[in-house]
């Protein structure tokens, strides 16, 4: 009898954990009769976000406020037509039938695209305003992790197929409702999550330091940081291994972690660790 009710207790809780877990996944929701992405609700969010941690370092640096709305508007920009070239090329045999349509298809975004598509206009964009230093990369990197992270809450909440490998961990758990569902009774990794937590440390970490080394030293920090970070979590996620049995995006970060710390590597040896430093006002 005592075993009997035993599994019974063990069965329900399975299935309140599974409940829950099925009521987090919200890939829409309604408002006055509107259906909403919650993806794309994270997606403004994670914008909005940089905007106000940009307008802020803009006014510490002594630059125009004003000057957020342009750099987020150009990141904006640049990242989403980043993202779906990204898509296309990394797709091309599976959307070349209907090219056209996939380009202005409402699905498929690729992070790494968005963020050399961001790059490249944000950067284009310092040329034009002549405030092309390392101060703004600095401060656009620290924008990058924390739009990263939050963006990731999208992922999870939309269950859009970021998540991980199989797992029966205690916090496993399974997307049966989101984007792209787990199979009944599965549970996975939740990846998203992870990434949210990690990223938000290095925003964090990032942004204590902005006055306390020296200008450069915090994008080359982001760059070792979100390398890391996506590298390892790489062998938890579903993305088919392409070379060396990594994934496409191991050898992207892979290659940030590289040049992170090559820049780290490069201003240690000319002039050894007091040139992290901030230089005497």
């Amino acid at each position: 009898m005592i075993v009997a009710d035993a599994h019974c207790c063990a069965l329900k809780l399975a299935d309140q954990r599974d409940a829950a877990h099925e009521n987090a996944m919200k890939p829409e929701i309604h408002v006055l009769g509107i259906s909403i992405k919650t993806f794309g609700v994270c997606f403004a969010l994670g914008f909005l976000a940089c905007g106000a941690l940009v307008a802020r370092r803009l006014r510490e640096l002594g630059h125009p406020v004003d000057w957020a709305y342009e750099i987020i508007f150009a990141a904006l920009l640049g990242g989403v037509i980043g993202a779906r070239v990204y898509y296309l090329i990394q797709n091309y045999s599976q959307v070349k039938g209907d090219l056209l349509h996939s380009v202005f298809s409402g699905s498929g975004l690729v992070w790494y695209g968005g963020a050399i598509g961001g790059a490249i206009a944000v950067v284009g964009w310092m040329k034009w305003r002549d405030v092309l230093e390392a101060q703004m990369f600095d401060m656009s990197a620290t924008a990058l992790a924390l739009g990263y992270a939050i963006g990731r809450i999208g992922c999870q909440v939309s269950g859009d197929g970021d998540y991980g490998i199989r797992s029966s961990l205690p916090w496993a758990m399974g997307y049966p409702h989101g984007t792209v569902p787990t199979p009944p009774g599965v549970t996975v990794q939740p990846t998203p999550i992870y990434e949210t937590v990690v990223m938000c440390l290095l925003a964090y970490v990032l942004w204590k330091l902005r006055d306390r080394v020296r200008p450069g030293v915090i994008f080359a920090l982001y760059l070792v940081g979100s390398g890391l970070e996506r590298f390892l979590v790489e062998f938890i996620r579903r993305n088919s291994e392409v070379v060396a049995g990594l994934t496409a995006p191991q050898l992207e970060s892979l290659g940030l972690l590289i040049i992170g710390l090559v820049w780290l590597g490069w201003m240690i040896a000319r002039g050894g660790t007091a040139a992290l430093r901030p230089t005497a006002a």
